[in-house]
């Protein structure tokens, strides 16, 4: 199955394993709450491996509507940048519409920032009820529009948890490089 394939010389990479212990990625997106509080799951995560410089930034900026995006340091994880992102919730309104332009956001964000590697979980797929067919469909073609004209990022990984989530991601990527 494909894995990876290239987009204007950028590429978009699939990959199991856990977001917050990857190495090599600038910037690692987080599927935040509009509170901006880091929530169970990998907000935990973020909260105890990152420390407590992430929320400490998170506070200074308090709500966030849906499609906003915002950029918080590391703190003690090994990316640089954490790129906290405020996607729809199930069966919310125009969810498709608001998936993409999250995405968007996240793309033009590490742009701004310079990122060349970012690493995107399967966006509102699991707690915030996206189905994940529709995550990896509006994700990756979100992602391959955004790279034919942009010059940063350099590489767009999806960090998935498992294989079920592997494979969805990789029927979508095969589909949108037809």
């Amino acid at each position: 199955m494909l894995d990876e394939c290239r987009v204007q010389g950028k590429m978009i990479r699939l990959m199991v394993g856990f977001i917050t212990d990857l190495e090599n990625v600038d910037g690692i997106v987080y599927y935040a709450r509009p509170d901006l509080t880091l929530g169970s799951g990998f907000g935990t995560a973020i909260s105890t491996q990152g420390g407590p410089k992430v929320q400490e930034e998170l506070k200074k900026t308090r709500n966030a509507v849906t499609t906003d995006v915002v950029v918080t340091g590391g703190g003690n994880l090994k990316a640089k940048f954490i790129l906290h992102a405020v996607g729809p919730r199930f069966q919310e309104e125009d969810s498709e519409e608001k998936l993409k332009a999250t995405t968007w956001n996240v793309l033009r964000k590490a742009e701004e920032h310079k990122l060349q590697r970012i690493a995107f979980p399967a966006m509102g797929a699991g707690f915030y009820g996206i189905p994940l067919q529709v995550s990896a469909r509006v994700t990756l073609e979100a992602a391959k529009q955004f790279l034919k004209k942009a010059v940063d990022p350099k590489e767009v990984v999806f960090c998935l948890r498992d294989l079920r989530e592997l494979r969805v991601f990789q029927e979508h990527l095969r589909k949108i490089m037809e």
